[in-house]
């Protein structure tokens, strides 16, 4: 698949197959998360591969109980080596940038474990202190994120999400100015989809007048033509 059908079909994944993962589909997903971007090209986090069925088990009650975690047979451990990050950037780099590398590295493993058929769940709930004891992480690093990964064993669908007409702005913000109201239109400049739906409902209410629906649908061929054309 191609990276953008594999954004938009990712899913958290919390139910898994009894069957291990191969280590090479496991190498391709830390090497995904070592080729984020990092503010200066610090590489300012750390990964580790968690296979141990004893250290799975606590890292899952360490995650608020999470017991669902158990069942995914390697968990993805994201840590940020935020010290070099605050010495080149101060506190901006030890409270912002080192978070939002290992956040990048995050999602990456998250697409590279979607794209080799596996299910993967981001995990952000956690005792960080109790993780940082049993696996022996310094002082110098912090937990950001704990990422089960397994063969899933659910179709998950796609959950409600905003659209660009309500999410996105250009050039300014604000409830009006700047909006995207049609991405079709206003981004793309092709005839909205969106718009043809609308004109086929209003038509529709109009089946028992076929003169007034002709009229509609006349005046809209028209106006189409004259922005296809544009």
């Amino acid at each position: 698949m191609d990276v953008l059908e594999c954004i938009k079909t990712r899913r958290s994944i919390r139910k898994f197959k009894k069957e291990p993962v191969e280590w090479i589909k496991i190498a391709k997903i830390l090497e995904a998360g070592l080729a984020a971007p990092s503010a200066g090209n610090l590489q300012d986090f750390r990964l580790m591969a968690v296979t141990d069925e004893g250290k799975r088990k606590k890292l899952a009650h360490f995650s608020m109980a999470q017991l669902w975690m158990i069942n995914a047979p390697v968990f993805i451990i994201v840590n940020s080596t935020f010290e070099k990050t605050k010495r080149y950037y101060g506190v901006r780099g030890e409270r912002l940038y080192s978070i939002q590398s290992a956040a990048a590295a995050a999602q990456n493993i998250l697409l590279a474990a979607h794209a080799q058929g596996l299910g993967a769940c981001w995990v952000g709930a956690f005792d960080e202190n109790s993780i940082a004891e049993l696996l022996n992480i310094p002082g110098y690093c912090r937990v950001q994120a704990i990422i089960p990964v397994g063969y899933p064993d659910e179709k998950v669908p796609c959950p409600p999400k905003y659209g660009v007409e309500q999410m996105c702005h250009i050039n300014m913000f604000g409830d009006n100015a700047g909006k995207v109201w049609d991405i079709r239109k206003d981004i793309l400049k092709e005839w909205s989809p969106y718009v043809e739906g609308a004109v086929d409902s209003v038509k529709k209410t109009f089946d028992n007048d076929s003169k007034l629906g002709e009229k509609i649908s006349g005046s809209m061929k028209k106006l189409r033509d004259k922005f296809v054309n544009k």
